[in-house]
This record gives C-alpha cells, sequence and structure tokens, in this order.
C-alpha cells in the first residue's frame, strides 16, 4: 500500500534527479540530431547562394578615367613648402625633387608636397601634391563660421594633413596626352597594422595559450567567409537576410567548436546561439518595419544603390544588424553554457537547482554586457552625435532621425537577443549537464540528501561534458 517506514531511505516518494537521469539522454540526442540538420542545412544554403564571377559596375569614387578601377602606387613625402594655389605643375612627374614652386612664402595658401614614388612605373621619379589650408577659403558661405588664427594654416576639411617621412599611397590618373599624374589617395597602413595584428596576436595566446591560438585561427575563417562568401553574395544579388543566416551559422560552427572544443558544453553554447541568432533576425525584422528604417541617411549606402540597384537596401539592413549580433551572442552564450557545466560538477543536486544558479550569473552578465553593446554603437556614432548637437533640433527629433535610429535600433534589438539568449542556452546547457545528486538511469535515488560533509569517491566530481 506503499506505507512508508521509520528508517527507511526510499518508498514511493522520489528524488527530482530521477527525472533529469531520464531528460540527459534524449537532450543530448536531440541537439546531436538537431545541430547536424542545421550544419547541412548550412551547407546546402551555402551552395544555393554561393556567389558567381559576374562583373559589377564600379562606384564613382574608385572608378579611373578609363573606366577600371583606380590603382595605387606607394610614395612618400620628401618635402613641405607653403605656397601659391593652382600650380600647373600639381600632380606631373620628374626626376628631380625639386619643382619650380611660384608664390612661395610662410604664409601661403596650399602646402607643395613633394613626393618620391616607390612603386609603379615611375618608381624612383617624383610628383607634386597640392593640399589647401583655411587660407584659401575665398569668403565663407552662411552660418558658417570662420576659422581662428590657430585653424588659417590647417588642411581644409577633408584633406590630409602630411608631414616629411610620411608613407602615403597616390591614385594614378591616366592622362588625355598619355602622362601620367597622380594624386593623394591615402596613407599607408600596412606595417602599422601588422604590427597590432601581431600584439594582438600575442596578447591573445599569452594568456589564452593554446585556446587563444585556436579562436585567433577561428577569427581568420570568419572574416574569409566575409570577403569569399557573404560580400561576393549579397553583389550577386542573392538575399542579404539568407546571405547573413548562411554565413553566421558557418562562422559559428567552425568558432565555437574550434576555440571550445567539441563537446556537449560547446554543442548547448551553439544551439543556443543559433537559436538567439533567430531570435535576433525576427526581432531585426520587427524593428525595421516598425520603425520604418531606411538606411539611406549614410554616404556609402546611397552610392551602393545608385550602383548596384538590384541589392536591397533594407535587406542589407537587416543582414547587417544579424551579422551585428554574432559577437556578442556568442560571448553570453559560452558563458552560460561554461556556467551551467562547472555548476553541476561543483555539487548542484539537480538540474533545476543547476538552471537558477547559472540564472544568477546569467543576470550578472546580462547587466553589464548591454552597457557594453549600447557604448559600442554610441561610439561609433559619436561624431553624428556631436553633430547633431550643434543642430540646435528638438531632442526628440534628432534621436528619431534614420542615422541614429538605426543605431538605437541596433542597440535594442541587440539587448533584448542577450536578454532572450541567457535562459534559452541555460535551459539547454543544464539538461545536458549531469548535475552531481543525479542518479544513473534505473536505480532508484534515496528520498533523502546524502550527508553535506560527505564528498564524491575520490573528493572530486567528474566533468559533465566528457
Amino acid at each position: 500500500m506503499g506505507v512508508s517506514h521509520p528508517g527507511r531511505g526510499h518508498g514511493h516518494s522520489h528524488n527530482l534527479s530521477e527525472i533529469p537521469a531520464v531528460l540527459s539522454p534524449f537532450a543530448r540526442w536531440f541537439v546531436i540530431v538537431t545541430l547536424s540538420v542545421i550544419g547541412v542545412g548550412v551547407v546546402i544554403g551555402a551552395a544555393v547562394l554561393w556567389p558567381s564571377d559576374s562583373e559589377h559596375t564600379i562606384p564613382m569614387q574608385f572608378r579611373s578615367a578609363d573606366g577600371g578601377s583606380i590603382q595605387t602606387v606607394d610614395a612618400h613625402v620628401v618635402d613641405l613648402q607653403r605656397a601659391d594655389c593652382l600650380n600647373p605643375l600639381t600632380g606631373t612627374v620628374q626626376d628631380s625633387a625639386v619643382f619650380q614652386i611660384e608664390g612661395a612664402a610662410p604664409e601661403g595658401p596650399c602646402v607643395a608636397a613633394t613626393a618620391q614614388i616607390d612603386s609603379g612605373d615611375d618608381t624612383g621619379r617624383h610628383t607634386l601634391l597640392e593640399i589647401p589650408t583655411n587660407r584659401a577659403q575665398a569668403g565663407s558661405g552662411p552660418g558658417s563660421v570662420a576659422p581662428s588664427a590657430e585653424q588659417l594654416d590647417q588642411p581644409q576639411a577633408g584633406q590630409p594633413s602630411l608631414t616629411v617621412g610620411d608613407k602615403i599611397r597616390l591614385a594614378v590618373v591616366p592622362g588625355p596626352d598619355g602622362n601620367t599624374r597622380y594624386t593623394f589617395f591615402d596613407f599607408q597602413r600596412t606595417v602599422p597594422t601588422i604590427i597590432w595584428a601581431l600584439l594582438f596576436v600575442a596578447a591573445v595566446v599569452l594568456v589564452a595559450a593554446w585556446r587563444g591560438l585556436r579562436s585567433i585561427i577561428g577569427l581568420v575563417f570568419a572574416f574569409l567567409v566575409l570577403g569569399v562568401f557573404t560580400l561576393p553574395a549579397i553583389l550577386d544579388g542573392k538575399s542579404p537576410v539568407a546571405v547573413a543566416v548562411v554565413s553566421s551559422a558557418a562562422i559559428l560552427f567552425v568558432v565555437l567548436y574550434l576555440a571550445h572544443g567539441v563537446s556537449l558544453r560547446t554543442s548547448s553554447a551553439l544551439l543556443g546561439t543559433l537559436m538567439s541568432l533567430v531570435m535576433a533576425g525576427v526581432l531585426s525584422w520587427l524593428a525595421i518595419e516598425t520603425m520604418h528604417l531606411t538606411g539611406l541617411s549614410g554616404d556609402q549606402t546611397v552610392n551602393l544603390q545608385v550602383y548596384q540597384s538590384s541589392i536591397s537596401i533594407s535587406g542589407l539592413l537587416l543582414a547587417g544588424f544579424i551579422i551585428g549580433t554574432l559577437g556578442v551572442l556568442n560571448d553570453v552564450t559560452i558563458t552560460q553554457a561554461s556556467a551551467a557545466f562547472e555548476l553541476a560538477a561543483a555539487g548542484e543536486p539537480t538540474r533545476l537547482a543547476t538552471f537558477r544558479a547559472a540564472m544568477r550569473v546569467g543576470r550578472d552578465h546580462i547587466a553589464s554586457t548591454v552597457y557594453t553593446l549600447v557604448f559600442a554603437y554610441a561610439g561609433s556614432a559619436l561624431p553624428l552625435l556631436l553633430l547633431f548637437s550643434v543642430a540646435q533640433q528638438p531632442f526628440g527629433s534628432l534621436v528619431t532621425t534614420d542615422a541614429l535610429a538605426v543605431e538605437l535600433a541596433r542597440s535594442f534589438v541587440g539587448g533584448i537577443a542577450i536578454a532572450l539568449s541567457v535562459p534559452l542556452t541555460t535551459v539547454i546547457a543544464a539538461a545536458l549537464a549531469r548535475p552531481a545528486g543525479a542518479a544513473p538511469i534505473g536505480t532508484e535515488s534515496s528520498a533523502s540528501p546524502p550527508p553535506a560533509a560527505s564528498p564524491p569517491s575520490g573528493g572530486r566530481h567528474s566533468r559533465p561534458d566528457a
């Protein structure tokens, strides 16, 4: 009749740990099968969306006089002089580094920069660059502020500030008479970029050792996916949203398993990230539709629409939202999965207790990560915020302009996705982890809890994700 007897540790009253013992194998196979199906879908999606080798129209700012892409050469600045503007020798090439400069004076309105060419057909020869300063301005427009005395000798807005020894890049401009001319294109940044990249890799590897190196390899793979598949496929007219989803999933599969190893712990984080990514995509679409975001406030987007009319600008905006949530979701989900597995190994008696303990960690993580997300977007929009601060418009009107509303929407969507990813990933990880109090399948657990002072055999818990 199921009567319990004093001193007997079991009857028909069972511990909650018996249910998780049955749940664990089911959860394990559910995660494995689900990730396998998603992986096959990613491969099929990549095959369907793979870009062709078709030619694309080159935007005007990147187009040379003959219609092709701009060719550049390396150079370095060897001399600077102040002189009159509109020197007819600007852009021409000669063997000597001494150009005939008219109107040379310490307060000349233009900077005449002599550069030696270091690559291309004119290697070793010299060209003259002309950079107007604020002294060259012929009056001021309505509402503009005249430059101060300190600003008069500074280059005009959009013009480079050169010094002797600067390594620069020059754009090759074929002349109608067959003579090549050169204009300033940009600074050379190859060596500084490599140095900073090496410092970044060294810092990660020194602190995180082998796992840090694997994460760097995963990062390289992510950039390869973006450069080889994502960007060419969108330019090819494929759906930006579909391309972004396939690219993000492919990156997550490789990056997570490469950095953290193949285990149930990593699988739970991967599944949680993929599901959160889908939610982020739905939320992004709702934000774009309800806030009527166009993405046309930036010059780059307008130029892209002009020269690549086959690309959906709203789809491109949505794809940017999806890819932008990758990093922060990855951070949150892997932390939650690790917390759940470690708490289970540390002595949490049931999966419900593991979930509750991991959620306490997750709440702190949400609070800190939301700040990181919002301030990252605010930092990227800082010039825009400064421009709006002097616009003398109501604050409510400024924050709802398209340019700023896009950044706000990214923050809102990212924050909601982070908040939802924490319980979702924690549930998956808690279902896969084996708590210390979980009994093997088919055994009957005691109704009374084990003594708190009695550690497991050997004084150590077996790792839950082994």
